[in-house]
């Protein structure tokens, strides 16, 4: 079905196209006038250097002739002037007529022509001043200028025929194209005011039909809003009276939540108070733990240190044994020297007493091992006794690291406890503020329902006004369309 806006848009659409259309054709037409336009001015211009050209020529022949009349050289100047202008008018015709073959041809038959009648004008020249008037004058009487120029005015009268007649061919053009371009704009014109004419009367008549469809609806929806603005400001009433009334109640309802809420936010901060001393207690158990933990390791650390102490203190003994049993291998070995060197005389002075400084030497390294054994002997003893004591300082300090892990224990529990009790007090506390808090929203919110009632029974009242008025104006409007006089 069409709607209103349809069809005003379909109209616009439609005279769009027409406009689109004349537009174009206008725009063609004007676009040919110019490009013909342009050919004639260009065909005129071909005409004008044909007609330069021929002057030309013919101005070099009046110097020519007036030179070899009088002998005097400034009747020679029309001649000076023709042989830089022929050639470039000549020059020009080509570059013009580049598109017209046949044009093309009749200047390349024309060009030695040309050429030759300038020739034959400088022949008379110079013959004029070599040998004087009468041979030049003979030269002309000969005729052959003439023939040059009959020729030379056969071949552009043929290349302006040609060109007139492309000049009346492009006028008959731009008179079509004028014609055609009148024709489509005013009959474009026509039909678009014709178009505009039956569009404007179309909808004038669809839009007071639909306006008056439109205002009897309005009238029906105007009783009916009447009516429902009435119900809507009774109900409003009687939902601003019931929200009072439930605002009163929730009123007493949040001052008991926020007494509630006070009394557990207190047992919040005994427990939380409560679980910070548990945690304080805990941490010190466990640094005493620790500290514990660090006598026992370093008590098996100094038991390990005393039992390698030992083994350390045996290994040497056994060293000791091997350098007491060298020192009376070496001392043996000097008394064999010593005596070896006596049975040698004079020969084994010299090795007998080396041999004596080597056997005090092994009597003193003999003596210092026995010293050493025993000092070793009385360290090894009191390693003995220090493992003994401390292997009994580390059952003690292990039978008290159980007992203070398992009080630990304990404490552990405690605190996990009282941190239990802690949360649970925090959950209490959060709960009933989150109860306090749901209870202000409802309080808010009932009281912005309240007021909300209040504006609805404001409101329809308007709207009853409103839809009274809107009664009035649909009459009126009924009237206007309908061309009714006010009764």
């Amino acid at each position: 079905m069409w709607t209103f806006g349809k069809k005003i848009a379909a109209g616009f659409a439609v005279l769009f196209l027409l406009f689109v259309g004349i537009g174009s054709v206008a725009y063609r037409s004007i676009d040919m006038l110019t490009q013909t336009s342009y050919r004639v001015a260009h065909t005129q211009t071909v005409l004008r250097d044909v007609d330069e050209l021929i002057s030309g020529l013919r101005q070099a022949e009046t110097g020519q002739r007036g030179f070899i009349i009088t002998g005097e050289d400034p009747y020679l100047d029309p001649y000076r002037r023709a042989i830089i202008a022929v050639p470039k008018s000549f020059q020009e015709l080509r570059e013009l007529t580049a598109d017209n073959p046949h044009q093309q041809r009749r200047l390349a038959a024309a060009e030695p022509l040309v050429q030759e009648r300038l020739d034959h004008l400088k022949e008379g020249i110079d013959v004029r001043r070599e040998a004087g008037l009468e041979p030049a004058a003979k030269l002309i009487q000969r005729g052959e200028g003439k023939r040059l120029m009959d020729e030379l005015n056969r071949l552009t009268n043929e290349i302006k025929t040609e060109e007139n007649a492309i000049l009346k061919q492009r006028a008959e053009e731009v008179e079509a194209a004028s014609s055609g371009a009148r024709r489509t704009i005013v009959g474009g014109t026509l039909l678009s005011l014709l178009f505009v004419t039956a569009v404007g009367f179309g909808l004038t008549r669809s839009l007071a039909n639909k306006v008056t469809a439109a205002v009897q609806h309005v009238q029906r929806s105007a009783t009916d809003l009447q009516t429902a603005a009435n119900e809507q400001a009774t109900a409003a009433r009687e939902s601003s009276t019931s929200m009072t009334e439930i605002t009163a109640t929730v009123t007493e309802l949040l001052a008991s939540a926020r007494q509630i809420a006070g009394s557990a936010q207190r047992v919040t901060t005994v427990a939380e108070e409560s679980a910070t001393a548990a945690k304080s207690g805990d941490g010190t158990v466990l640094q005493a733990n620790e500290s514990i933990t660090g006598i026992r390791q370093q008590v098996d650390l100094v038991v390990t240190h005393m039992l390698e102490l030992g083994k350390k203190s045996q290994q040497i003994g056994s060293v000791l044994d091997i350098v007491s049993e060298l020192a009376e291998q070496t001392n043996i070995l000097a008394i064999n020297a010593t005596i070896e060197a006596v049975g040698a005389g004079d020969a084994g002075r010299r090795f007998s007493a080396v041999a004596d400084e080597i056997r005090k030497l092994a009597d003193r390294v003999a003596s210092s091992t026995k010293e050493t054994r025993t000092l070793i002997d009385d360290v090894r003893g009191a390693v003995n006794t220090t493992v003994m004591a401390t292997e009994t300082a580390w059952k003690a300090v292990d039978t008290g690291s159980r007992q203070f892990a398992e009080v630990a224990t304990t404490f552990k529990q405690i605190a996990a406890l009282v941190v239990t009790t802690t949360e649970s007090a925090r959950e209490i506390s959060l709960a009933t503020q989150q109860q306090t808090t749901a209870v202000e929203q409802v309080n808010l919110a009932i009281a912005n329902t309240a007021q909300a009632a209040r504006e609805t029974e404001a409101s329809s009242q308007q709207t009853f006004q409103t839809a009274s008025r809107l009664a009035g104006l649909s009459k009126e409007l009924l009237r206007l369309v309908q061309h009714q006089p006010a009764g």
